[in-house]
């Protein structure tokens, strides 16, 4: 049964729209674009190029598709190569034409179309794409979750977790690792249950 990764980059406060460059998303006027940039550095270069070693194929939003599409054909390096030999899979309510190589649409039912791609791949990586991973995380259509959180805080924006987000159990899956520039890599498994919930009187009693 293959594993669906959630990929994200976030600010400390939780936002995580267009990390990547000034135009990739406007909504709501957000001002920030691009806002990574300023604060990448090798050790998370190294940090995502690692993660991808296991990737069999791409679960992409329509929005991150588009972005990706108009870059990676045209780009050189390991994780261009990667990406463009890769099988990738778009989350759209239409039909779509997709000429980066090796695209489809998965369709309007997303629990079945994550149930056959678990069957057909080991690892299927979802890279940015937040509002599709609104829907992984409400019907909780995900095994990993890795965030990168920057030591920034942008106060608007699209948001990783909202509203739809089910009360949900994740186990830290590696120890906690810092980048020079502040980048925190978080890396979790969707755990059993539901949050308990206690009391803690009693821990202040016992101690």
């Amino acid at each position: 049964m293959g594993l669906i990764c959630i990929d994200l980059f976030t600010t400390l406060d939780g936002v995580a729209q267009a990390p990547g460059g000034p135009g990739e998303d406007t909504d709501g006027g957000f001002a920030f674009g691009g806002w990574q940039a300023p604060l990448i550095d090798e050790v998370v270069g190294e940090q995502i190029a690692s993660g991808m070693a296991g990737m069999d194929a791409l679960l992409l939003g329509r929005r991150t598709y588009d972005i990706f599409a108009g870059y990676w054909p045209q780009a050189d390096g390991s994780i261009a190569r990667l990406l463009n030999r890769l099988p990738k899979y778009v989350a759209s309510r239409q039909a779509r034409n997709l000429e980066w190589a090796n695209s489809m649409v998965i369709g309007p039912d997303v629990s079945s179309a994550v149930r056959e791609l678990r069957g057909r791949h080991t690892e299927i990586h979802v890279i940015g794409s937040l509002d599709f991973v609104q829907t992984l995380f409400a019907q909780g259509l995900f095994d990993r979750l890795t965030l990168w959180v920057y030591p920034i805080l942008l106060g608007g924006g699209k948001k990783i977790f909202t509203d739809g987000v089910v009360p949900t159990n994740l186990r830290l899956v590696e120890p906690v690792v810092s980048s020079p520039k502040g980048a925190v890599l978080l890396r979790y498994a969707l755990a059993d249950g539901t949050p308990g919930v206690g009391d803690m009187s009693a821990v202040d009693q016992a101690g």
